[in-house]
């Protein structure tokens, strides 16, 4: 059996090896498996998915899986009947198995996997792989690819933890595993935790003692409802999803192109709100524009499919540029609904998931009907999209152009007049002269008129005259007249602004359509100049098959993503809303939940959340009550050291995670806090605080203008979600923010020095702290301690303990009697911001207590969502 398997091999890397290795055979002998004596461990079943597939995903499905091209021997691992049907493995017998031959084999030449790769297996590894083909090496389909069913719920005797089902999947794996879940948080904790989860802004102090102070057993869950009513929880929930839609308000790329894709950044927060099932939120997004009768809503909804990068660059080719976009419309879609890697597929059959070259192209075949060019289309040097596109006038629009209109009809009519009577005066004037014979600029007709004297001719050929001087006077005279007539330059003036203003300022979001069906082609290592095969729109063929009565275009795709019977959706949006409120996935890759994923330690809770979100008719609203109300949210995340020592990563969900708040939530929460901040939902981007020429860098040619235009008045104080988000240049003071090139489902949070100074010195932190100075100065406070006291409960939603408000003490004390000494300073730094300077409070004071203020703000608590 071995030679046989060494004949038969191709891997490269092998085949100078075979006869050395045969010999080495011959010489030593077979390598030895040590005896074994049976153990516990030894018969306890092995579970392929979880301990097996893991090892052979890591080591050996590069060279041996399912991509042909790159298929090392001929061997595929990832399929039982192949892996058998080869020889490499025999089951029930390890000795015999070639798998276990290679793998213990210490020669570099024959060893596997081979030096070369990088990869090794440990002994646990390898004793593993013995003891599951021992057990006749069963093989399972990949978790993710099998439809989530519920299992039933665990029995727990904490009554506490009896009640949401969340909780009773935690409890047990924890108490299983010899770990204690942590109490409540208290309170305050709580209602800080909800307001930054839910609508990210934090409760006033008079919303925190009422919720302290109520005794009501139902009070945390009447919390979480008049939260998840809030209409700032849709701008809260859509920052995520704006991640992985790359949403963004230009095209990227040198020009840069400002775009109006915030209407559809508008549309989600809406559908949010009024909690659109996830499955027609899924559908418009992805087909609303091929609904029957689609409305307005769901053509703008279509847009998340256009939130692309756009290259209007010189040297750019439109059909190359046009296949980029399609490339990164299918990686989107796939990532955000199947939660795979199908870019992979895009050259090469997947070497992991059983994803094919042809899978890929099928499924691109429904995008691939876009009535779009691949670059965009000039309308101002500000505004550049790409066809297909809505026009979506605004009120303001309307009565612009209305107003712009009604100047340009003056200027008609004036024109007209003057140009009514300049003819007549010309016609006059040229009549009583004698005509002068053969000037060929008139008409033959025109001439032979003019000679019959004015008493003979006949009131037709008067007409006719009149008609022909007209005509000669518009053509050869009234271009000399307009140069010299005023109101000629004033109608032009108007017409032209009205032009430029319907170019610059009318919305056009990008949105979907099918108007322009091409043939698709596989692509020879994804390159448009290389196509082979024609294929038509499918579905990939390791998952459910599109039903045949639906339509075999987007539409159908979308609808296909929710048959009860799909494996991925549901999974992939729960395992991304359960990163979204615990702070790390149940699969920790949530771009990802393929074969190279990591098994989930809580699969049953998993997939009892799938099953219930389908079964609650698709409610994101009714699948966040049930997260936050659970026991496992409202955990303290306060840690023990036992469960430290035990669960250092807290993989079985002991605690709550501390996680910072993103930096767009910090700044909301500053504003907020401050007073500042404007509750406006929707409309154009704005433009708050940013350094100094933060475009600078993109204004390398003369095309337009890249000065930032900074906002003023109330603009400067929105909420973050609605800043104007350059793809070249990002908003500089959102750190750990997507770039929002392509579409990001997983968070990322670092710390470096460059957030801490954004923090201290940023004019919107600067301005926040100085005004939440004053608006505290405003309220009624007898001392010190009470104005500290405000303060401090403002930003963290609880009283300061003694210690905190004796540290506090001081700190004002010392910035009192540096600004004493220095009152210019306090002036020039009161002065950040465009708000004004209280003068009835005294500005040394202010100074002093904006500084405490300001290094509240960045306090780690104060940044944390405990």
């Amino acid at each position: 059996m071995i030679s046989n398997y060494l004949n038969r091999t191709n891997h490269r890397e092998l085949r100078p090896a075979c006869f050395l290795f045969l010999v080495w055979l011959f010489v030593v002998g077979l390598p030895v498996l040590p005896p074994r004596t049976a153990t516990a461990q030894d018969d306890r079943p092995i579970d392929f998915n979880r301990e097996i597939r893991p090892i052979l995903s890591e080591n050996c499905f590069y060279c041996h899986g399912q991509d042909a091209n790159h298929r090392a021997a001929d061997l595929r691992l990832d399929v039982a009947e192949a892996a058998f049907s080869f020889g490499a493995i025999v089951p029930h017998d390890p000795e015999a198995s070639p798998l276990i031959e290679r793998i213990l084999d210490t020669d570099p030449e024959t060893q596997m996997p081979p030096p070369s790769s990088n990869r090794s297996l440990s002994s646990e590894q390898k004793e593993l792989l013995r003891r599951w083909i021992a057990q006749g090496a069963p093989y399972q389909q990949h978790w993710a690819f099998i439809p989530p069913a519920r299992t039933e719920l665990p029995i727990v005797d904490d009554s506490a933890w009896n009640q949401n089902p969340i909780d009773r999947f935690v409890w047990s794996l924890a108490t299983k595993n010899g770990l204690r879940v942590s109490p409540p948080a208290d309170k305050e904790m709580l209602i800080k935790r909800l307001y930054s989860d839910l609508i990210g802004l934090p409760p006033t102090p008079a919303e925190v003692s009422q919720f302290v102070a109520d005794p009501d057993p139902t009070a945390y869950e009447k919390l979480v409802d008049r939260l998840l009513a809030n209409p700032h929880y849709g701008e809260r929930m859509a920052l995520p999803w704006l991640d992985a839609a790359r949403y963004a308000d230009s095209n990227g790329f040198q020009q840069d192109g400002d775009t109006w894709q915030w209407i559809w950044r508008d549309w989600v927060v809406r559908a949010l709100n009024q909690d659109l099932p996830f499955d027609q939120f899924s559908i418009w997004q992805l087909a609303g524009d091929l609904l029957p009768d689609a409305t307005e809503d769901q053509k703008i909804a279509s847009a998340f499919n256009r939130n692309h990068l756009l290259n209007g660059e010189g040297g750019a080719i439109p059909e190359e540029q046009r296949f980029v976009v399609l490339f990164d419309r299918i990686d989107t879609t796939s990532t955000n609904w199947l939660g795979l890697t199908m870019a992979c597929a895009q050259c090469h059959d997947h070497k992991y998931d059983p994803l094919t070259m042809k899978d890929y192209y099928s499924l691109m075949d429904a995008f691939n009907r876009v009535d779009e060019q691949g670059v965009p289309r000039f309308f101002s040097s500000r505004i550049r999209v790409d066809t297909p596109f809505i026009e979506l006038p605004t009120d303001e629009n309307r009565a612009r152009i209305a107003d712009y209109e009604n100047k340009l009809q003056a200027a008609r009519d004036q024109v007209a007049a003057l140009t009514a009577a300049a003819f007549v005066g010309w016609r006059d004037g040229f009549l009583a002269h004698p005509v002068a014979k053969g000037n060929d600029q008139w008409p033959e007709e025109m001439e032979q008129l003019l000679l019959v004297p004015r008493p003979d001719r006949s009131s037709e050929q008067q007409q006719k005259l009149d008609q022909l001087l007209r005509q000669y006077f518009d053509s050869h005279v009234l271009a000399t007249l307009k140069s010299q007539l005023p109101a000629y330059a004033e109608l032009d003036r108007w017409q032209n602004e009205l032009n430029q203003y319907r170019a610059d300022q009318i919305p056009r979001v990008m949105i979907m359509s099918d108007a322009n069906p091409r043939v698709t082609h596989v692509l020879d290592r994804g390159q448009y100049l290389a196509p082979m095969d024609a294929v038509s729109f499918d579905t990939p063929k390791f998952l459910p098959p599109l039903p045949p009565d639906f339509p075999r275009n987007r539409l159908g795709f979308a609808k296909w993503l929710f048959l009860p019977e799909h494996p991925l959706t549901a999974r992939v949006q729960v395992n991304r809303l359960w990163q979204q409120f615990f702070g790390e996935g149940l699969v920790t890759t949530p771009e990802d939940l393929g074969v190279q994923s990591e098994y989930p330690l809580h699969k049953d809770l998993l997939d009892w959340l799938a099953v219930e979100y389908r079964e609650q008719q698709w409610s994101t609203k009714s699948l966040v009550r049930l997260m936050v109300t659970s026991q496992t949210y409202r955990q303290s995340s306060v840690v023990t050291p036992d469960a430290w020592e035990r669960d250092p990563r807290n993989d079985y969900w002991t605690r709550a995670r501390r996680m910072r708040m993103p930096s767009l939530v910090l700044r909301d929460w500053a504003l907020a806090a401050a007073g500042l901040l404007d509750n406006r939902i929707g409309g154009v981007p704005v433009y708050p605080y940013q350094p100094d020429g933060v475009w600078e860098s993109l204004a390398i040619t003369k095309e337009r203008d890249f000065t930032y235009p900074k906002s003023s008045g109330a603009d400067l104080y929105r909420r973050s979600l609605y800043t104007f988000w350059r793809r070249t240049v990002g908003p500089a003071n959102m750190f750990d923010a997507a770039n929002r090139q392509s579409c990001r489902v997983r968070t990322s949070i670092t710390s470096t020095p460059l957030h801490a100074l954004t923090m201290l010195n940023d004019p919107t932190w600067i301005e926040a702290a100085r005004m939440l100075a004053v608006r505290t100065m405003r309220e009624p406070a007898t001392n010190l301690d009470e104005l500290l006291c405000n303060v401090f409960r403002r930003v963290l939603c609880r009283e300061p303990h003694d210690a905190e408000l004796h540290r506090l003490r001081l700190a004002y004390d010392k910035q009192l009697a540096f600004y004493q000494a220095n009152p210019t300073a306090a002036q020039e730094w009161l002065s950040v911001g465009q708000s004004a300077v209280d003068s009835n409070f005294d500005v040394v004071a202010m100074a002093a207590l904006g500084n405490v203020c300001l290094a509240i703000l960045n306090l780690d608590e104060a940044m944390t969502r405990q």
